[in-house]
């Protein structure tokens, strides 16, 4: 059994990467605690709740982690997924926040992790705050995580939020610079380039909405506005290469449950640029090793699109 925590700013694509964690057999969510990005953190919370009430998995605990970066200005992803990150599709019989766990998300992430030393995966979709803020108040926190997976960043300089920077790192660049720094657990980063290079042909998403059953349902209600947008001929010109459905949130949760998912990769050590006008939030891998950076993280590159599809279509049946 693999234990999970999910830290997340759900939006449409966390949801789909919640999803795909809920319907293994083998993975166990311990908690999951939310940040600002997608969309403030009252609707990320709410967002979360919501997903967890359509998959029956509300006894999995949810925690209130930062509602703003830790210098830098907040920011959200605007209308990409709707106003309320869920395409703004009404649900009158929506959990309340009463549900929310009282302890703060940063020290949950610490109390769990240190009942089980060496066994738990942190999967980061989110603005990294809520691990830079669990850091600072534990030093050893990241000692005792089994592994972390993050979709941020990028490895060719080329954004989707400014010039040179992707919309997880941007949102937080200190925080992204902090755990780059200080989580020397193994660390897995799916980049905004891959998962854009790994994108799913439209044809498989009609198919994987197609499903009968409620959660297939509630993914196809949510993600019509965020597809919309996605398959909008400006939106496809910023993708680094293809023209299909980028998942880039289930690519990281994806791969820390299923170890074989990742086929090609490469290990490199890496850290976030937070002083250049156009670069700010951009992630810089060390090839020249110029950076006397023992730590290296592992960057993903290639997937086997075929096992993901299957657990993309087991996420909504």
């Amino acid at each position: 059994m693999k234990k999970l925590i999910l830290d997340v700013d759900t939006g449409v694509d966390d949801a789909q990467a919640i999803m795909i964690a809920l319907a293994d057999p083998n993975v166990e969510i311990l908690a999951i605690t939310c940040c600002s990005g997608n969309t403030p953190l009252e609707n990320a919370c709410k967002n979360t709740l919501r997903v967890l009430q359509k998959c029956s998995k509300l006894n999995i605990p949810v925690y209130r982690g930062c509602e703003q970066p830790l210098l830098a200005e907040p920011r959200h992803a605007g209308d990409f997924h709707g106003k309320d990150g869920l395409g703004d599709v009404p649900d009158p019989d929506a959990p309340g926040l009463d549900m929310l766990q009282k302890e703060k998300a940063q020290q949950a992430m610490i109390d769990i992790v240190n009942c089980h030393p060496g066994e738990v995966t942190l999967v980061a979709t989110a603005a990294l705050t809520n691990l830079a803020v669990a850091v600072q108040l534990d030093p050893s926190f990241p000692k005792n995580l089994k592994a972390l997976y993050i979709m941020g960043g990028n490895t060719e300089s080329r954004g989707n939020t400014t010039v040179c920077g992707e919309f997880n790192f941007v949102v937080d660049p200190e925080a992204a610079y902090i755990v780059l720094e200080r989580y020397t657990c193994p660390t897995y980063i799916a980049s905004w380039e891959f998962s854009c290079r790994n994108s799913l042909p439209w044809s498989f998403i009609d198919t994987w909405l197609a499903q009968s059953t409620d959660k297939a349902c509630f993914m196809e209600c949510i993600s019509r506005h965020t597809r919309k947008t996605a398959q909008s001929a400006d939106y496809q010109g910023e993708q680094t290469e293809g023209a299909g459905f980028n998942p880039c949130d289930a690519f990281a949760l994806a791969a820390a449950i299923e170890d074989s998912l990742v086929i090609e990769s490469e290990e490199v050590a890496a850290t976030v640029e937070l002083e250049g006008t156009h670069t700010r939030g951009m992630m810089v891998l060390d090839y020249m090793k110029l950076l006397k950076k023992e730590h290296k993280v592992t960057i993903m590159k290639k997937v086997d699109l075929e096992l993901f599809k299957k657990m993309m279509m087991a996420s909504l049946q």
